[in-house]
Order: C-alpha cells, then structure tokens, then sequence
C-alpha cells in the first residue's frame, strides 16, 4: 500500500527522509511518531495530521498555522519545529525532546516541593513571556503539554490550538478541540471568547495551583461542573491543603486565576516579578471575601446563576455533543 495513503505509519516505514521508529501519540486529529532523519542520523518527531483531516480546508489550514508559528519561535524553553520538505504527505517535524511530561511528575508524585514548583512555573513565565511579546497565545497550557527536561528545564509543545492575536478566526465544523482542557481552560473561552495572553496566565495559574496541592483549582464530576464552578466561585485557599504556601504565594496565585482578564497578571513577565520577590508582594485579606453573588439571597442568586452560566454551559454541551459525531 502507498505510505502517502496510510492512516496510520508503521515502525520502519519511510516518509520522504525519515524512518519511523515509533508511535509516540495519538489525538483525535493526528498521530505523532518518533523518527531518525535517515540524512544524518537525527531524532525527530513527526506529527502527520490522519487522512480525514487532510480532506478539510479549514483543518489543513490550521495545520499550516501550527506549523508556521512553530518555525517563528526560537526559544529553549519551546519545542522547535524545523520546515518540512513536503514530499509524501502533509506532516510536520519537530524537535525530539527527552524528558517527562509534566502530567506523568505530578501523577508520580502528586504535589511538588514548593521551591521546585516555583522553579518550573518561572520557566513556563519564561517561554510565555517571549512568545507572547511575539503576538503568539497557546490557549491549551496544561501538564500534558508541558515537558520537563533533566535539570527541571521545561519546553512547552503542542501549539494545535495556539493564535496569532491578529490572524483571522478559523471556523470549525466541529468546535470541540478549541475549546481548551475543562481544568486550565480561562473563564472567559468558557464564554466562546478567542482568549489573549493573558488565558494563558489562567491555565499557568491553574497548573501551578495543581503543583502546589495536588489538584487542579477546581473540581467537578464533569467538565459542566467545573465550568459552572470556574464562572461563579473564587478558588479554595491552597494554603487549607498546603501549609507550606506563603500567604504570598497564595496572592499571586489568586491574581493569576482572577476570572475577569482585566484583574489578572497583564503579562507573564509581571507575575514572574513577583515569584521572584515575594517579600514585595502585598496580601490583601479582605479582597477574599465572599464576591456580590455568594452574598445574594437565594431567589436573585438563583437568577444570576442561570443569567451567568446557562449559555456558556449549554454551549460547552453542544461542543461535546458535536464532538461525537
């Protein structure tokens, strides 16, 4: 059979110059696989969109966009993605990273040491810090897509979902895979917003919140609930379920995870300042209490829930259920 029209590539299959060593992953949209560039010996990885997706316009597209923003981006703490030569197939090489994702540490280890939590989360302010400053959002920051290399040095990868602030919005048939991870995705994505850099923030604030206590800022027995969870409740202190938190650390964590953008750290750069100096940051215990809708009685409080929530959470729904046809 032609490997240009293989769903799937098997190990020792050749695309163009590179030989397929191995599945790595598989997503509802691509398969990625490790390879060596039979040219000079070299690892890559080799995401090949499946056949289905090739037959799209707006997914080939999309693909194209990935792709391009991968090959604008020089950092060390972002995967490279080198030019395709075309050939064969649509696919994309990218950079063959040793390490373990950041899902498998905490899944292994639950929480992290706060100085080591600190440390990788400063890393990702980094990285965001330089592609935001290039017009780039990534809009998918979570565990799984965060790799922590020896020396707890940190790439961020797959850029599937990621934004130049001033393309054009892509429509998509099936709307689900925008919509970010139901743990880190921002408030106002939840609300069908593009999202900007500082929904990145959001998720980092999230991830971090996971580092430190072992879970995610908000948790649910679905992805529903803990939308209607993110659009209505602050966060529970994380100092209840880690006592090694500083009141400090909880502030800035808090500042990263405010619902409204607006009250969010403006750029990673500023909330890397304060990780850096703590002793600087200021604690305001009464901006903690109870906001205007915990402190409404239950009938009006019934009515803003339905106003606040009922459209983004029916549109959330629709999502999922376009997603399984």
């Amino acid at each position: 059979m032609d490997q240009a029209l293989k769903a799937v590539l098997e190990v020792g299959d050749l695309l163009d110059h590179y030989r397929v060593e191995r599945v790595v992953a598989r997503s509802g949209m691509s398969t990625l696989y490790r390879a060596v560039d039979e040219r000079n010996g070299k690892l890559v990885a080799l995401k090949v969109p499946h056949p289905e997706m090739e037959a799209d316009p707006v997914l080939v597209e999309r693909f194209r966009r990935e792709e391009q923003i991968g090959l604008e981006l020089d950092h060390p703490g972002i995967v490279k993605t080198y030019p395709s030569q075309g050939g064969q197939r649509m696919y994309m090489v990218i950079e063959w990273v040793d390490g373990q994702l950041l899902r498998a540490i905490l899944n292994g280890e639950r929480k992290l040491e706060v100085e080591r939590a600190t440390a990788l989360t400063l890393g990702i302010c980094d990285a965001l810090d330089y592609m935001h400053k290039r017009g780039v959002v990534h809009r998918d920051l979570k565990p799984e897509n965060i790799m922590v290399c020896e020396g707890d040095r940190i790439k961020l990868i797959d850029f599937g979902i990621a934004m130049k602030e001033d393309a054009r919005r892509l429509t998509y048939a099936g709307t689900s895979p925008l919509l970010g991870t139901p743990d880190y995705i921002s408030p106002e994505q939840v609300k069908g917003q593009r999202g900007d850099q500082r929904s990145d923030i959001y998720a980092l604030g999230a991830m971090f919140y996971e580092m430190l206590t072992g879970q995610p800022p908000y948790v649910g027995p679905n992805p529903l609930a803990v939308m209607n969870e993110r659009l209505l409740h602050d966060p529970e202190s994380p100092r209840k379920q880690n006592k090694a938190i500083s009141p400090q650390l909880e502030e800035i964590l808090f500042r990263s995870l405010e619902r409204e953008p607006r009250h969010r750290y403006a750029t990673a750069l500023e909330m890397a300042w304060e990780l850096e100096h703590q002793d600087q940051v200021g604690v305001d215990e009464s901006a903690r209490k109870p906001s205007f809708h915990q402190r409404l009685p239950k009938g009006p409080k019934l009515a803003l829930y339905l106003g606040m929530v009922l459209g983004p959470i029916l549109l959330f729904a629709l999502m999922l259920l376009l997603a399984k046809h």
